[in-house]
């Protein structure tokens, strides 16, 4: 799913550079916003994923350690 909303992002900046090109502006600012929307659900997804692997090796480090004691 990041990598979908990186590739929008990086498409609707094109997008928007031709928009600035042919003069429309508000176009131009429509696909920005949602060109920088799409940026920042990438960077979130990113985010999401480490601290959810983050989670995962606490876990096994606890249940590891857990089975050590025992």
């Amino acid at each position: 799913m990041e990598r979908f909303f990186q590739i929008m992002a990086a498409i609707l900046a094109g997008v928007a550079v031709f928009f600035w090109w042919k003069g429309n502006n508000d176009a131009m600012f429509i696909s920005t916003v949602i060109g920088a929307v799409c940026f920042f659900l990438s960077f979130r997804f990113q985010v999401k994923e480490r601290m959810q692997q983050r989670e995962r090796e606490k876990t096994s480090l606890e249940i590891k350690n857990a089975n050590e004691n025992d």
